[in-house]
């Protein structure tokens, strides 16, 4: 009998289990932030930050999601707001090359045979593309996020007047929370005050578009951006998905709020537009806002929580259960009515496991959404259109808040947390833990229908 090394057995449950890598690398951050955040200088008065406001700022910032119960420009020191932007960058980059090694980690469980067949249909990455990703990700986020904050800073210091390091700072500050859909701002209202100003408002929005596409689309439409109908069924669904939410919400928000004078009634209608495009980006899922949201009408709240909880492309920087989710279900509903058995996108078949993953992270994110919002509804006197949007957003890690956060009971702002942490890491960790338990039985039940509806 062979007797296994210590270690070996310590590494194991990793190895055999490599879904919980993310978890406990994000949990550990969020720990060593909080850490950080509750030294004397990372506060500006020099007093130690309480426990909780430090466990969530970190939280929010580790998922990139940008609720705070702080305000980020007044409370942390130039310090803090460094330990601030230095997690939700590290937070976003791991979310991209964790997500995207751990899909190759996944990958490599399938039989060779089987991995060319699925690599040619799909135009998926292969293990030894590992270096060559990490690399690409690294210069896409450097890329992106340089000349976005090259631009910001000429902006703040030729038409705004802000000395070259404020400028600086405050140029890269948003540049880095915009392609990590952080949503932190080192300004007290957030974007308010550049309502009307397109040059800071259209960099970070291409920031938000591109890095919620997702890395698996962004390396794609680099290989092949002229030629569409080569694109894999990952990234069509991405991209007109993209487009097709950002138009709807869009033109809902325009519409619902052309008239109301607390948030977008008296701007002329160049503001109305540009914040109604705005308002559309940030909500899928980068949490910067330019108007109050506590002030938008409820029917504009009912469906930023839609756009909210859809939120981005998968292995990005966006949260939520992720576009190509919502629409394989709806294309799932769609075969359905037409009476089809097998479920079909752009001339391809989507396997029946995509479909049963698909259903499982959406009913569970239905699920803790619901729970969640009557818990915090319990201890509360707030409305529940309020306390549902604080709910997704901190779900989805959107970081927009019609205000309450900050007003919230600690145990509620512990349920949000623990929504942040369960929404950046969570739905990825499903999908993977779906993907690597997926088995096949040697015997199959008798088959029965129950009656449905």
């Amino acid at each position: 009998m062979r007797l296994q090394a210590p270690e070996a057995t310590l590494r194991r449950p990793i190895l055999d289990h490599p879904e919980r890598i993310i978890p406990l690398a994000f949990l550990t951050t969020i720990l060593i932030g909080s850490l950080l955040l509750m030294l004397p200088w990372a506060s500006a008065d020099g007093q130690v930050a309480p426990v909780l406001v430090a466990l969530f700022t970190s939280t929010s910032a580790v998922c990139v999601t940008g609720l705070i119960v702080v305000d980020t420009a007044t409370y942390w020191s130039p310090f803090g707001q460094g330990v601030i932007m230095a997690l939700f960058q590290i937070g976003g980059f791991g979310i991209m090359a964790g997500a995207t090694l751990l899909g190759l980690m996944i990958s490599r469980r399938i039989p060779l045979g089987r991995r060319l067949v699925v690599q040619a249909e799909t135009k998926s990455l292969t293990l030894a593309d590992v270096k060559n990703v990490l690399r690409t990700v690294l210069v896409v986020t450097l890329l992106f996020e340089g000349v976005t904050a090259l631009v910001i800073t000429l902006r703040l210091h030729f038409t705004y007047g802000e000395p070259w390091d404020a400028a600086i700072w405050n140029g890269l500050f948003h540049a880095v929370s915009a392609f990590n859909n952080a949503g932190f701002s080192t300004y007290s209202d957030n974007l308010v005050r550049f309502a009307l100003d397109p040059l800071i408002l259209l960099p970070l929005a291409a920031a938000v578009i591109v890095s919620g596409l997702g890395f698996p689309v962004i390396n794609e439409l680099q290989a092949r951006w002229r030629e569409p109908d080569r694109w894999s069924v990952h990234a069509k669904l991405t991209v007109y998905g993209t487009v097709a939410l950002l138009l709807i919400g869009f033109l809902a928000v325009l519409v619902a709020e052309w008239n109301n004078a607390g948030t977008v009634g008296d701007m002329p209608t160049a503001g109305k537009i540009l914040n109604a495009f705005t308002h559309s980006v940030m909500s899928r899922t980068a949490g910067f806002n330019t108007v109050d949201v506590g002030q938008m009408r409820s029917e504009t709240l009912l469906l930023t929580d839609g756009l909210m909880l859809i939120g981005g492309g998968s292995a990005g920087t966006a949260g939520g259960i992720k576009i190509t989710t919502f629409l394989i279900l709806g294309v799932v509903v769609w075969a359905e009515i037409r009476g089809r058995s097998d479920v079909t996108v752009f001339n391809r078949r989507i396997c029946p496991d995509a479909q049963r993953q698909a259903l499982t992270v959406v009913l569970l994110a239905v699920g803790l959404v619901g729970v969640a919002t009557l818990a915090i509804l319990s201890m509360t006197p707030f409305p529940l259109d309020r306390v549902l949007f604080e709910v997704v957003s901190a779900f989805a890690t959107v970081g927009l808040s019609t205000g309450i956060t900050a007003d919230l009971p600690p145990a509620a702002q512990i349920i949000l947390a623990v929504l942040m942490f369960v929404g950046r890491v969570g739905t990825i960790t499903v999908a993977a833990s779906l993907a690597l338990r997926t088995r096949h039985v040697p015997y199959r039940h008798p088959l029965e229908r129950p009656i449905v509806g």
